[in-house]
């Protein structure tokens, strides 16, 4: 991987552009979730028409179906999908943590069952790498030990002392296997917890960027039942700990207004299954706030959806149109609604790209704000 600063407004702004083996990414960048190794209800020519450069796929899911060695086969992700950009996978250590009635966490890793069909399985540091191996992607999660907000300080302690031995056994296992020829052109992120105790965040920070083989590093455990202003904070706060010369990506990570909240405190990197999951729920992202869809005002409005938007659907259909659709039950608006608010989020990052280019960031966010008034 290569990573360089292009150009730095506020603070703590900046705009970076990461190369890896399959695409060059520039920051801010919002990465479309594609749990199953598609984003749902969108194609490979869907996501490269909008101009994604890299998305997410989740090693849970993958790992349980179809498989990873199955999806090997097949060329890794990029062959198996036919998306030719960047793939980042995750650990799975966020499912075990949502799925956390079936699932159990110790010093060694988290048994859990399927979802599927009930059957048990063990994550490890080393085991989640060789899925990602056989997944082919171009950046892979390390497993982490992930608690819900509020909890006590023990056990936040507790996910902190996990992460960071299960670090360590992730990237000296990386290390070794890239000696064998193994995962030569994949990078590795771990993840720092820590709740929203700036002291824990500090102690996770510090213990996981001492590792100075990772290629990025990564905020885990927001955006888990915290109010905002701490959420905020906490990112604040945490980047202050983290290399300025390595990319920062906040996970699962938010609302448009999040995005620009944390890009202006020194993220790079995001995800979230928000534009896709809001678009099936009839709720569609804009340049002046939400507009939900269903509502029967649309029945008969001729407008696209954001007359500021050039995507397909807005300059192709009309909100009547849409409205009509997704009242129906058509699967048609699925895909146009998932396209909207993908290229929207995609739009946003672009735009707050040259904002930071331009040095012109305080009035690109305050425009932001104000068109949502």
């Amino acid at each position: 991987m290569k990573f360089k600063i292009d150009a730095t407004s506020t603070h703590k702004t900046r705009a970076c552009t990461i190369e890896t083996e399959h695409s060059t990414i520039q920051t801010p960048v919002f990465m479309p979730v594609g749990t199953q190794a598609t984003v749902k209800a969108l194609d490979a020519n869907d996501m490269l028409s909008m101009g994604a450069k890299i998305i997410l796929g989740n090693t849970y899911h993958l790992y349980l179906r179809p498989g990873s060695k199955l999806i090997k086969k097949f060329g890794g992700l990029h062959g198996f999908s036919k998306f030719p950009n960047s793939f980042l996978t995750d650990s799975g250590g966020f499912q075990a943590f949502s799925l956390s009635d079936t699932s159990k966490p110790d010093e060694n890793g988290i048994m859990f069952k399927s979802h599927i069909d009930g059957s048990k399985h063990y994550f490890t540091p080393k085991g989640v790498l060789d899925t990602q191996y056989e997944l082919g992607s171009d950046i892979m999660m390390i497993l982490d030990d992930l608690v819900a907000l509020p909890n006590t300080k023990e056990r936040i302690q507790k996910s902190i002392e996990r992460t960071t031995a299960w670090a360590k056994e992730a990237i000296t296992y990386h290390m070794s296997q890239k000696e064998k020829g193994i995962g030569t052109k994949q990078n590795i992120f771990a993840i720092i917890q820590g709740g929203t105790d700036k002291e824990f965040r500090k102690m996770s920070a510090e213990q996981l960027c001492a590792l100075n083989d990772f290629d990025g590093f990564a905020i885990g455990g927001l955006s888990v039942g915290e109010p905002n202003a701490d959420m905020y904070e906490t990112v604040e706060w945490t980047t202050d700990f983290m290399p300025k010369d390595k990319p920062r990506y906040l996970m699962g990570v938010g609302t448009p207004e999040d995005l620009i909240e944390n890009i202006e405190r020194g993220v790079d990197m995001f995800d979230c299954v928000m534009p896709t999951r809001n678009a099936r729920n009839g709720t569609l992202f804009t340049s002046f706030g939400r507009l939900n869809i269903r509502g029967a005002k649309f029945k008969e409005d001729a407008k696209p959806i954001d007359e500021e938007c050039d995507c397909y659907t807005c300059k192709n259909f009309s909100r009547a149109y849409l409205n009509h659709l997704y009242r129906a039950g058509e699967m048609t608006y699925f895909r146009l609604g998932s396209m909207h608010n993908i290229h929207y989020y995609l739009n946003l990052m672009k735009q707050a790209r040259e904002a930071i280019l331009s040095d012109n960031w305080i009035e690109f966010k305050k425009d932001f704000y104000e068109k949502r008034k």
